[in-house]
């Protein structure tokens, strides 16, 4: 049975904060948007209507309020399952079967990951063909969405189980140091699945077919040798089998790496802001900013799971929770539940570093280029083309932006 005492408190109070918090900011957002957004910012002006602009801002409304609303139920089945005394009751039950610890693990989390998997189901469906439907986004057939939801249930299946257990056979059998080991694995498994996504799991979901306009080829080649970067190949990707939206990245290492160009993306723009977004994408190769992000994160993983492994072991965490006696993989999730609600509150400081990167990047772009024109444009476009917001409140920005936004980012380039 789940004890009442500070820790359960402790994490009551922020579980409950972190919820208050993404609401105040919603509603901040919101009421910003409200105030603000029927007016057209000055650097728009000659891109967006006022047409536009009002299904931009209900393009906006809609989806953040369905986006809190799935936030909060999912948060909300997170808690039932926490306080309900499910998860001791459960252990419980799997303990006598004598599978061991790892097997009991990997049923353990399974189960979890199908319980959370049921809940997004009814908020994928109504995402996918109701909001973005409505706004014009949506293609994708109710076959494609099916598809694509049992390869990623297969996926998630496969490596999540794999790295569950291998997570919890360092656990139970590396020692002392199990946590070196742990970080080592996890940081060697992710770089593996960089290395593997465009190869073997992007192609899963997407059709990748070699960019037929040569002329934009070529200019993408140029573009390449200018700052002596080399890519496997340029690739169109199929997306408007799925959605709308628009993008371009650059994704792999090694040999694995090479550029992707959305389908829709080559549709609605022009050669010049094609190759200013590329050019800005090069930035981040350039500026190493890849690297950088794979360090820091590396870092604090290691960090993480430090602080795990001096927490597996401690009593009041499992009694807290209900259980009669420590439960590795129990443990493991229960400090994974800290880490998420602590990890919230860090993410202004990821998205600070992020938005730096980016304009680091778009400064990159902006000597590669030689002019600011064709990026301004491509931004503008790209703006009106996903209904971005054009005026959402600097605290809510600053909270979550990864991107600078976009008033702030072009007026930025055109002062360069």
């Amino acid at each position: 049975m789940v004890q009442l005492n500070s820790l359960l408190l402790a994490f009551l109070f922020l579980f409950f904060f972190r919820s208050g918090t993404q609401l105040f900011l919603h509603r901040l957002n919101h009421s910003y948007l409200r105030q603000h957004g029927s007016e057209v910012p000055e650097v728009f002006r000659h891109s967006i209507d006022q047409e536009k602009l009002k299904k931009i801002s209900a393009y906006t409304v809609d989806s953040a309020n369905f986006g809190i609303l799935s936030t909060l139920a999912s948060q909300g089945l997170f808690l039932l399952i926490l306080l309900s005394g499910f998860l001791p009751w459960f252990a419980t039950t799997l303990h006598p079967w004598g599978f061991g610890w790892i097997v009991e693990g990997l049923v353990f989390f399974a189960s979890l990951s199908i319980l959370a998997g049921l809940l997004r189901i009814p908020f994928s469906l109504y995402g996918t063909f109701v909001i973005e439907d409505r706004y014009g986004f949506n293609t994708k057939t109710f076959k494609v969405w099916v598809t694509d939801l049992l390869k990623s249930l297969a996926l998630s299946a496969l490596l999540g189980g794999v790295l569950v257990w291998l997570l919890l056979t360092l656990v139970i059998h590396g020692g002392d140091t199990w946590w070196v080991w742990a970080w080592i694995v996890t940081g060697a498994v992710e770089l593996l699945m960089i290395w593997l996504y465009p190869l073997i799991i992007a192609p899963l979901f997407n059709k990748f077919e070699p960019l037929e306009n040569q002329e934009l080829t070529h200019g993408i080649e140029r573009l390449m040798e200018k700052v002596q970067l080399k890519a496997k190949g340029i690739f169109r990707m199929d997306a408007s089998r799925r959605s709308r939206h628009t993008n371009a990245y650059f994704t792999g290492i090694g040999k694995s790496k090479r550029i992707v160009l959305f389908d829709t993306l080559l549709e609605s723009h022009t050669g010049d802001e094609i190759l200013a977004v590329l050019a800005h994408e090069v930035g981040h190769w350039k500026k190493r900013h890849v690297q950088k992000q794979l360090i820091l994160a590396e870092l604090l993983s290691l960090a993480a799971f430090y602080v795990a492994a001096k927490l597996l072991n401690w009593p009041l965490m499992y009694q807290t929770f209900g259980f009669p006696e420590p439960v590795p993989y129990a443990g493991l999730f229960l400090i994974g539940a800290f880490f998420s609600l602590l990890g919230y509150f860090a993410q202004p400081f990821g998205a600070a570093i992020s938005r730096k990167y980016e304009r680091e990047a778009d400064d990159f772009s902006l000597h590669l280029i030689q002019k600011a024109e064709p990026m301004v444009n491509a931004f503008k476009r790209l703006a009106a083309d996903n209904l971005a917001n054009l005026t959402p409140h600097p605290l809510y920005a600053w909270f979550y932006y990864s991107h600078p936004p976009l008033v702030e980012r072009i007026q930025r380039i055109e002062r360069k």
